[in-house]
């Protein structure tokens, strides 16, 4: 037996429960970074996170479950992580930023 094969069924299941964002959430995806994080939120609901903190690293990667206002909750069932966003996506100067748990990320150009 494949030793690889739970997490590729633990891969599909996480990336099937994902929905697309909602059209009025759609300027907060794509691929956000700063120094110490890393998010990358794409248009089918899929969302990738790493930061690094305090010589620790933090990862979480899902399907978007809702939005809270500007907020939104990544995972399934009770296994989620919730990202304050205290600055939705804007645009400064020809520049897309947005503000999540408290670090200035700005979006990679595509």
């Amino acid at each position: 037996m494949n030793k690889h094969l739970p997490v590729f069924v633990v891969a599909f299941l996480l990336t099937a429960c994902a929905e697309p964002l909602p059209e009025n959430k759609l300027h907060y995806a794509g691929d956000w970074q700063s120094k110490e994080m890393a998010l990358l939120i794409l248009e089918d609901g899929s969302v990738a996170y790493k930061r690094l903190k305090d010589g620790a690293t933090t990862s979480v990667n899902g399907p978007l479950k809702e939005f809270i206002g500007d907020d939104f909750v990544v995972g399934v069932s009770f296994l989620t992580t919730a990202f304050d966003v205290s600055e939705p996506p804007h645009e400064e100067k020809g520049v897309w930023r947005m503000t999540v748990d408290d670090v200035q990320l700005t979006k990679v150009n595509e």
